[in-house]
């Protein structure tokens, strides 16, 4: 998990709006444009048209930026493009229906939201043919059901994974800590709309440091089981040994005892009757769990101390075609266009499990990221990229923008 700002309260809401089968396009002549600056976040117009509405991303500041767009609470996030890089031009489209929302942006993806803008959705969304219906249902079945059933797997693995490292019995807490956290690599984008569960969850040491809040988690636990030797940096190149000690047992305790009740109150709200997910919600999920892979695994930023990065490497990409797979009919539904766009995504995604593949799987085992060459590096990069750039697309063609 990369540095991910605090959303609103799992309390506030479910997983997202409610579907609503409407996916008709927006009336604007093209997207809107949003003007992102360290300090800024400038949308071009305050008022669309409900249904599918495409906003056109063009960072012009000097780091990493998300955009979001909130409810009229102000706190639950209905839709967001994170990992937004420096000088990069991108579209991000959502369905929206009538209502009052907000924009924003935020700055390294910490803090306060910037920028805070009321923006008007209007109108009716038309509705859509009986066979498209047909479809968006099963979708969101689909994968409904998939997300319900990872938090179903999580919850067991996190409780052995804890029980172990509270014991004191590292080599067994180490022996399953890449494979524990496959469930939650491969469903990130759920548990980030739940609050503050995903920083407790998963942030990342330096990710606490910079939003000023206790450290837990994973990540905790991965460098009680792989400490820093004298002079070792962490991913920010500062020292790691700095206002960092090993745990005590009761501490640790503490750790593992968090963990569970995390992710036992994640798989609660998962399986509660009322959750809902949107169309937008499946396939913008896919692009943020490649954005993933990008912002985290490429670098070696995510698994820093256990070096087990290319196993949640290949669970956000597995997590990424499932999803894609559960809207991949109804992209294809769209005509000629969208059949090309599902096929080439196919040949992206194929491509790049095989270059994944020639450095193990999930089930054997992937080699530690350190082994890795620079050339290795690139040659994941270059696929992950080639795919993420057919992806980007998926929305608006489901969406039928």
């Amino acid at each position: 998990m990369t540095r991910r700002a605090l959303a609103a309260s799992a309390a506030a809401t479910a997983l997202a709006l409610a579907l609503t089968g409407c996916v008709a396009k927006s009336d604007l002549a093209s997207a809107i444009g949003v003007d992102i600056t360290d300090d800024g976040c400038a949308v071009a117009v305050d008022t669309a048209t409900a249904g599918a509405v495409t906003f056109a991303l063009a960072n012009n500041g000097s780091d990493v930026n998300e955009f979001e767009i909130l409810a009229e609470d102000q706190l639950r996030i209905v839709g967001e493009k994170e990992n937004v890089t420096p000088g990069q031009n991108v579209d991000f489209t959502a369905q929206l229906e009538p209502g009052t929302y907000y924009t924003a942006c935020k700055f390294q993806q910490v803090g306060a939201p910037v920028g805070l803008a009321e923006f008007t959705v209007t109108g009716e969304a038309s509705g859509v043919s009986a066979g498209e219906q047909e479809l968006a249902d099963q979708a969101v079945t689909e994968y409904l059901a998939y997300v319900r059933s990872q938090a179903s797997e999580l919850l067991p693995l996190v409780e052995a994974f804890a029980a172990a490292y509270a014991a004191g019995d590292d080599e067994t807490a180490r022996s399953l800590f890449a494979a524990t956290r496959v469930p939650y690599e491969r469903i990130e984008p759920t548990a980030e709309a739940f609050g503050d569960l995903d920083p407790k969850i998963d942030f990342r040491e330096v990710d606490a440091v910079a939003d000023g809040l206790e450290w837990t988690g994973f990540h905790r636990i991965e460098k009680d089981l792989w400490p820093p030797a004298a002079g070792a940096l962490n991913s920010d190149g500062q020292d790691a040994l700095a206002d960092w000690a090993p745990s005590t047992p009761a501490e640790r305790q503490a750790y593992a005892d968090g963990l569970v009740a995390d992710v036992t109150e994640l798989h609660g709200l998962v399986t509660a009757d009322d959750v809902a997910v949107t169309l937008d919600a499946i396939s913008n999920g896919a692009i943020a769990l490649l954005d993933e892979v990008a912002a985290g695994k490429i670098t070696g930023e995510e698994d820093w101390w256990s070096g087990t990065d290319l196993s949640d490497f290949a669970a956000n990409v597995q997590g990424a075609g499932v999803a894609f797979g559960a809207v991949r009919a109804l992209a294809e539904s769209k005509g000629d266009e969208g059949a090309e766009l599902a096929s080439t995504i196919d040949e992206e995604f194929a491509a790049l499990e095989a270059e994944l593949a020639k450095y193990g799987s999930l089930d054997a085992g992937f080699v530690n990221y350190a082994e890795l060459t620079d050339a290795d590096k690139k040659a994941l990069s270059d696929r992950v990229n080639a795919l993420a750039e057919p992806l980007s697309q998926l929305t608006a063609t489901v969406l039928g923008v």
